[in-house]
Formats: structure tokens, C-alpha cells, sequence
């Protein structure tokens, strides 16, 4: 860990740090994607009487258990119903798209909220090769012209000039300040977020492996902007809290069930929690050991079990926001775990 990292840590506690939402506007057992929309809205609208910074959804496609796929959508429906908290994307998965068509979108959704709207993109598929292929239509992108993209988006937000003549305009889009943040899970969008000078979010929540790496890389290398005088990284995680420990352990069990299913191949809606030492029967040592490993940037427990586990985080990734994930089957719970985060945060 650098000096300069160190030293950062030094002057922050977890009372220093925003938190937000990373809703997968979870689709579970018995349920529909409508009743998800609604637990979203809930949670979102809850989220702001807490204090949360933002609320962002993420783009997947072909995966029963999640709703977001109309990311865009999504974001427009929270943002009508709440009034203070950003919204935005987590991410919008770029290659999937015309820059284009995202500026206009994202243009709209600025004049309809204004101040209001994030835009996070990412340079993974969000789906798996069948979906993508369904999505692309023919496009061999594989994530490597993400830079190119990335520019040309933001040359359609820039403001109009007269280099801009009888070239293509997004409209809406054009001359809005609409924050770009760079997503990732290894070191190419970090390296990019720093030469860009762009704020920098990691996918920690799934993809821990490379975290203190791409940190480091991002804050080593990176260039003030007119966007941004210092490097921003936000940190994924998940939350997992309940009034116990026990409880807290048995609602993760959905989310460890999710992760196993996707490391077997099988995508699915949420399951019902069960008990802890359930799991036993349910995954082999390895791959709980994959599970494990995945989750590894977890905070599962009551409020003083998150608490000391976000400041031990803080320690290690000197994090200037957290962005907290918690999948959990029922909605009650769901928002009792985000309001305990809230709490945990704040000093006594």
C-alpha cells in the first residue's frame, strides 16, 4: 500500500465515508419482475429518507433473477419517485450500445431529473455469449474498443461549437453535466479512469481478486481533469446486516445459493434463505471455498459486526465511497439490512 494511501487512510473513519445502493432489483421465488420494480422504488425511497448518496442499478440481461435489464428504465421510474437521491447506473455495459443512443438516454433522463443522474459504464458484456449476440446483432466487440466508445460519448455531452457543425448531436444529451464514472473489476478501466481523470468504481462485491491492485494503479496514475482534481474510487460490497448475527447468516444464505448457482452454470430467481449449516449439504468444500472467495468483501452481521468490518475495509482500501449490494429474499428484510447499514455508519 502507497504512502500517500496511508496517509488518506489516516484522516478518514467509516463516519467519513458516503455510502450508496447498488440495487440487481432482485427477482425471487413466487415473485415477478413487477413485484421487483415496486421493492425497488421502496428500498430507493427509503434509501433517501437514510441518507444514501446514490442508488444505482445495474445492466444484465438473460438472467431470471434480475430485473434491471432496461437499466435506463429502471433509473427513470426510481428517479420520478423519489426527490433528492442521485440515480444512475452500475453500470451501463457500453459495448452493448450505440454512444448514441446512451447520450440521448441519459441526456433525457438529466433534463427530466436534473443533478440528479449518474452514468456508470462498464466494459463487460452484462450477460453471457448467447445475449450478447442477441444484443450486438453482429458486433465482434469484445470490451477492447471500450476507450474509442467512451470517448465518443462524451463527445456527444460536450457542449456545442462550431467544430460540431453538421456532424451527429445528441439531443437531448448535448452541453449537460452528466457525471461519467468508469467501472471495472481488473486494471484496464482502472488505467483509463486515471488517464481520463475520471472517478473510478471497482466490482468488489463479486470480483474482490484484483481490488488493492487496480486501486493502487488508479491513484498511482492518476491525471487531474477538469472532471476531477484527485482520485475517487468507490468500493463495492456486500451487506448482509439483521438485528443478529444469526439472522444476518441465515439471509446470506440466498445470496451464497446465487453465487453458487452461477458458478455451476445455472442462472435463477432468489431463493428463500436457509439455515447456515444447511449450506453444508448443498455445496462441496470447493466450491464453497469459491463462494467464500467470491463474497470475500462481505459485511454479514448486526450493526456492530458491520460496523467494525467496514472500518477494518477502510483500512485496507482507504475507500472515498462505498456502494453496498445485499441480496436478500424478503423485501422487510432487505430494507431492515440497508437501514442497520445507515446506522452503522453514523456515530452513536
Amino acid at each position: 500500500m502507497s504512502e500517500s494511501n496511508a496517509s488518506n487512510q489516516g484522516r478518514k473513519t467509516i463516519y467519513d465515508v458516503p455510502i450508496s445502493i447498488l440495487d440487481l432489483a432482485p427477482i425471487v421465488v413466487e415473485a415477478t419482475a413487477a413485484d421487483s420494480f415496486r421493492n425497488t422504488l421502496d428500498l430507493a425511497q427509503h434509501a433517501e429518507k437514510w441518507g444514501y448518496n446514490r442508488y444505482w442499478l445495474a445492466e444484465h440481461h438473460n438472467m431470471p433473477g434480475i430485473a434491471s435489464s432496461a437499466t435506463s428504465l429502471v433509473i427513470g421510474y426510481v428517479a420520478q419517485g423519489t426527490e433528492r437521491i442521485r440515480v444512475g447506473s452500475g453500470g451501463i455495459m457500453l459495448p452493448n450500445h450505440a454512444p448514441l443512443v446512451i447520450a440521448e438516454q441519459f441526456g433525457t433522463l438529466e433534463s427530466l431529473y436534473p443533478g440528479r443522474i449518474d452514468l456508470g459504464l462498464g466494459r463487460a458484456p452484462g450477460s453471457d455469449q448467447a445475449a450478447s449476440r442477441a444484443i450486438r446483432r453482429g458486433l465482434q466487440s469484445g470490451g477492447e474498443d471500450f476507450p474509442e466508445l467512451v470517448d465518443e460519448l462524451r463527445s456527444y455531452l460536450e457542449p456545442y461549437s462550431e467544430s460540431k457543425a453538421g456532424r451527429v448531436r445528441a439531443i437531448p444529451g448535448e452541453g449537460l453535466n452528466i457525471p461519467i464514472w468508469l467501472l471495472g473489476s481488473s486494471g484496464f478501466s482502472a488505467r483509463l479512469a486515471a488517464e481520463l481523470g475520471l472517478p473510478f468504481a471497482f466490482a468488489s462485491h463479486f470480483a474482490p481478486d484484483y481490488l488493492l491492485p487496480a486501486l493502487q494503479l488508479y491513484r498511482e496514475n492518476f491525471r487531474p481533469s477538469d472532471v476531477l482534481k484527485e482520485p475517487y474510487a468507490m468500493v463495492g460490497i456486500n451487506v448482509i446486516a439483521a438485528d443478529t448475527d444469526e439472522e444476518a447468516r441465515k439471509l446470506h444464505t440466498s445470496q451464497q445459493q446465487q453465487f453458487l448457482n452461477l458458478i455451476r452454470g445455472r442462472t435463477g430467481k432468489l431463493n428463500r434463505p436457509v439455515l447456515p449449516e444447511s449450506m453444508e449439504t448443498i455445496w462441496t468444500d470447493y466450491e464453497k471455498s469459491h463462494v467464500e472467495k467470491m463474497l470475500a468483501y462481505s459485511a454479514v452481521g448486526n450493526k456492530a459486526t458491520v460496523r467494525d468490518r467496514l472500518s477494518a475495509l477502510l483500512d485496507e482500501t482507504g475507500a472515498d465511497e462505498w456502494i453496498a449490494a445485499g441480496q436478500i429474499y424478503d423485501h422487510q428484510a432487505r430494507l431492515r439490512s440497508y437501514e442497520i447499514l445507515a446506522e452503522a455508519i453514523k456515530k452513536d
